[in-house]
C-alpha cells in the first residue's frame, strides 16, 4: 500500500509539474519539422534514421539543462546571459535569434497556409483568420489555459505513428538505418549535409532552450519539483522524436519507394499518409499539419518575445496584461503580422523555406549551447547543480559536430558543392 502510495504521488506531481518539456519539446514537430523530416524520408529514404538516436540523447541533455537553470536561478536563459555576459553580446544575442526566429515564424504560416490549400482554402483567407486566432489564445489567454490548450494539440502527433506503421515500412532495414551510420561518403554529398543540419537543427532548435527555461520559471518550478520537471522533458523528448522517426519511415516507406523524392508543397508530402487514409491522406495530412503550425504559430512568437524582452530588461508574461508588458505583447504581435505578410507573397516557394530555416537553425545552434555551457557550469550560480561530466562531454561533442557540420557544407557550396 505505501508503494502505491507512493506512485500515486509521483504521478500527481508529474501532473502537475507536466507542460514546459513536453510541449517544447513537441512544438519541434511543427511546419518545420514535419517538412524536413518528410523530405528526409522522401530524398533518402532510411539513410537519416541514424541521425534519431544521438539527436535524442542530445535533446534530452540540453533541455534538461534549460530545465535544471531555469529551477535552480528562477531565471530565463537570456537574463542570465545579460546578467553574466553584458548587455552588448546579448543584444547581438537577441537580434541573431529575432532574425533566426523570424525565419521560423515564417515556416509555421507556411504550413498553415500549406494545409489550408489542401482543402481548398486560399491563404489569403487563412493566414489572416489563424494568425488573429494565434494572437487571441495568448494574450486574451492565462498561462494555465494556454498551457491546456497546447498540450491537448501535441497529442495529435499520434497520427503520425499510426500512418509509419500502416505504411507497412521495411522494418528491418529501418532499424538497421537507426543503428548503423551511412559511410563516410555520404557526407561528401551537399545535399545529405544540408538535410542532416536541418534535421539536427528543427528537432534541437535555438529558441526551445530560451522558451522552455522561460517556461519553466512561468510555472514556479524550483528546485523541490526540478526532479520532476526532468522527467516531463525527459518524456516530452522522447515522444516527440518517435513520432520524428515514423514521419521519416513513413515517407520513405511511400514516396523514396515510389521515385517521389521531392517534396514541393503540403499537397506532396499529403500522400505519405495515403496508405493510411487513402483517399483521405490529403485531409488526415492537413490536420496534422494545420494543428502542428497554429501550434507552433503560437509558441515560437511566444518563445522571441520572451527571449528578447528578457534579454533587454523589460517586462515579459503571459501572466501579465498588456499594459504591465507591453514590449512583450508588441513584439510578439508584430511578429505575427510581418511573418503572416511575407507568406502572403504570391510564388513563394514555401517548402523549401521552410528547409531552409531549420537549415539555418543548426547553424545558430552551437552559439547558443556555448553560452549555457558556459553558464551552468558557474559554481557561483548553480551551486551544487552544476553539469556532470557526462553531459559537458555530450553537449560539447553536439556543439563542436554541428560547428563542423555547417563549415563543411560552406565549404562544399562555396566550391560548387556535389549535389
Amino acid at each position: 500500500m505505501k508503494f502505491l502510495r507512493s506512485w500515486k504521488f509521483r504521478l500527481l506531481l508529474f501532473f502537475a509539474v507536466v507542460g514546459p518539456g513536453f510541449i517544447t519539446a513537441n512544438v519541434d514537430n511543427d511546419a518545420g519539422g514535419i517538412f524536413t523530416y518528410s523530405a528526409a524520408g522522401a530524398q533518402f529514404g532510411y539513410t537519416l534514421l541514424w541521425t534519431m538516436i544521438p539527436i535524442t540523447i542530445a535533446l534530452i541533455v540540453v533541455q534538461e539543462m534549460c530545465a535544471r537553470m531555469g529551477a535552480v536561478t528562477g531565471k530565463g536563459l537570456s537574463d542570465l546571459i545579460r546578467e553574466e555576459f553584458g548587455l552588448r553580446i546579448t543584444f547581438l544575442m537577441m537580434l541573431g535569434i529575432l532574425i533566426t526566429n523570424f525565419g521560423n515564424v515564417i515556416a509555421e504560416f507556411a504550413g498553415i497556409a500549406g494545409s489550408m490549400e489542401l482543402f481548398g482554402v486560399s491563404k489569403y483567407y487563412s493566414v489572416p483568420i489563424c494568425a488573429v486566432i494565434v494572437w487571441l489564445i495568448v494574450v486574451k489567454g492565462q498561462y494555465k489555459s494556454v498551457e491546456k490548450v497546447f498540450l491537448a494539440a501535441s497529442f495529435f502527433y499520434l497520427t503520425y505513428i499510426f500512418a509509419g506503421v500502416i505504411a507497412k515500412p521495411a522494418w528491418i532495414e529501418a532499424v538497421k538505418a537507426t543503428v548503423k551510420p551511412p559511410q563516410l561518403a555520404a557526407f561528401k554529398h551537399d545535399s545529405y549535409l544540408y538535410m542532416v543540419i536541418g534535421v539536427v537543427g528543427t528537432t534541437i532548435a535555438p529558441w526551445m532552450q530560451f522558451y522552455l527555461q522561460s517556461s519553466i520559471v512561468e510555472k514556479g518550478v524550483t528546485r523541490r519539483q526540478y526532479k520532476t520537471s526532468k522527467l516531463d522533458v525527459i518524456v516530452g523528448c522522447i515522444f516527440t522524436d518517435v513520432v520524428a522517426w515514423f514521419i521519416i519511415v513513413a515517407c520513405a516507406a511511400t514516396l523514396y519507394l515510389h521515385g517521389h523524392h521531392d517534396i514541393r508543397d503540403a499537397a506532396d508530402g499529403a500522400q505519405a499518409l495515403r496508405p493510411l487514409a487513402g483517399d483521405y491522406a490529403y485531409i488526415l495530412f492537413s490536420l496534422g499539419l494545420f494543428n502542428a503550425s497554429l501550434f507552433a504559430a503560437s509558441i515560437l512568437p511566444l518563445s522571441t518575445a520572451y527571449t528578447v524582452c528578457e534579454g533587454l530588461g523589460f517586462e515579459s508574461g503571459v501572466g501579465r496584461k498588456f499594459s504591465e508588458a507591453p514590449a512583450f505583447y508588441w513584439l510578439y504581435t508584430a511578429l505575427i503580422v510581418a511573418g503572416g505578410a511575407v507568406i502572403l507573397i504570391p510564388g513563394l516557394p514555401l517548402v523549401k523555406i521552410t528547409v531552409f530555416s531549420q537549415v539555418v537553425n543548426g547553424a545558430v545552434l552551437p552559439f547558443v549551447l556555448i553560452f549555457m555551457l558556459l553558464l551552468i557550469n558557474k559554481k557561483e550560480l548553480m551551486g551544487e547543480y552544476v553539469n556532470k561530466p557526462t553531459f559537458n562531454i555530450i553537449a560539447w561533442a553536439t556543439t563542436a559536430i554541428m560547428i563542423g557540420l555547417t563549415v563543411l557544407l560552406v565549404y562544399g557550396t562555396l566550391r560548387g558543392g556535389t549535389g
